[in-house]
């Protein structure tokens, strides 16, 4: 097949890309151009600006095109407009926060989505990101046609992860000690490994699949406490304890996911871990253990360059465990 890729350099799409050269495709990548220069020699390459400048699609036709980064519907619509026919195949990366919030663990992807308020809105924030998906996606259907495929990722984790969400958990437990386990544990915990969701993606294009999936593991009942359990199983050293804090005790602490990353403590909508990877599984999903996308994250971040890191200090961490240890004892 011959595959456009918008963007195509960075963690989610830089997979998408490496699947699609390893299955024997020809693949053309769309994007600005700040980012992997050196990525993919000898890949057709279009440079351009999706908010602006599209003039460098005005020829060729693939056979699919995956989008990686639509987060407002005009960035679809402008896509289209350039395209029309041309694009193929359609695949949009979406996002589990296009639901609303689900009644049961175990949902699928006919649950109910969000609906904006506001569907003129563009600002992106907590509140909008999910319902801005929701749009994308219904322009992309009405766009691209009922042939679209939406693809629902859940965290998206592993070597080249720049949100440092799922990197900092593995940074942290690879350093050992006493490690603040946010509770409760048995909170619902999914995520997708990047190189397992590109694969698939590119499966389900070549098998000319249609409509929604989800793409997250395991299938729930899974907690955030069996998710923490298997990152130390992969990269700790012998020793490291998990100490698990009430969750109250953190919230009233003034604590969030920026403190904890992907710990959904105090959400209401946590049950948005707890999609039903069925559809995707009957169509090749095949995810890896997470023990190895944890040992796979650890060798690349000792390659890289990191940036300031999300979470609390260790200086933080063991001023809270100190506090929760005399209020357990009091």
């Amino acid at each position: 097949m011959r595959i456009l890729v918008i963007g195509g350099t960075r963690f989610v799409g830089r997979h998408m890309v490496e699947a699609a050269l390893a299955a024997g495709h020809d693949v053309t990548l769309f994007h600005r151009g700040q980012t992997g220069p050196e990525l993919f020699p000898g890949v057709e390459r279009r440079q351009g600006d999706r908010n602006g400048d599209l003039g460098e699609l005005a020829e060729g036709s693939w056979d699919a095109t995956i989008d990686t980064c639509a987060y407002v519907p005009r960035q679809v619509h402008t896509v289209a407009d350039a395209l029309g026919e041309r694009a193929g195949t359609y695949l949009l990366v979406s996002s589990v926060s296009a639901y609303d919030t689900p009644e049961a663990a175990g949902f699928r992807e006919d649950s109910p989505l969000i609906e904006l308020a506001d569907p003129t809105v563009e600002e992106i924030t907590g509140d909008t990101y999910g319902g801005l998906k929701v749009l994308c996606e219904r322009a992309a259907v009405e766009r691209f046609g009922a042939g679209s495929i939406i693809v629902r990722p859940t965290y998206v984790v592993g070597p080249d992860d720049y949100t440092w969400r799922f990197p900092w958990w593995v940074q942290r437990l690879a350093r050992g000690g006493e490690v603040l386990a946010p509770g409760p544990a048995d909170n619902p915990a999914q995520v997708i490994d990047a190189r397992d969701m590109a694969t698939w993606t590119v499966r389900l294009l070549e098998q000319k699949e249609a409509g929604a999936f989800h793409a997250v593991s395991p299938a729930p009942p899974f907690g955030f406490g069996e998710q923490l359990e298997a990152i130390r199983a992969a990269v700790a050293p012998e020793g490291t304890v998990l100490t698990w804090v009430d969750e109250d005790f953190l919230l009233a602490e003034g604590l969030d996911d920026t403190a904890f990353p992907l710990w959904s403590g105090g959400d209401p909508a946590r049950l948005i871990m707890a999609a039903d990877p069925a559809a995707a599984t009957a169509t090749g999903l095949v995810p890896r253990p997470l023990e190895d996308t944890a040992r796979d994250t650890l060798s690349w971040l000792r390659g890289v360059e990191q940036p300031a890191s999300p979470g609390i200090s260790p200086e933080r961490e063991a001023e809270l465990l100190d506090a929760w240890k005399r209020r357990s004892s009091g």
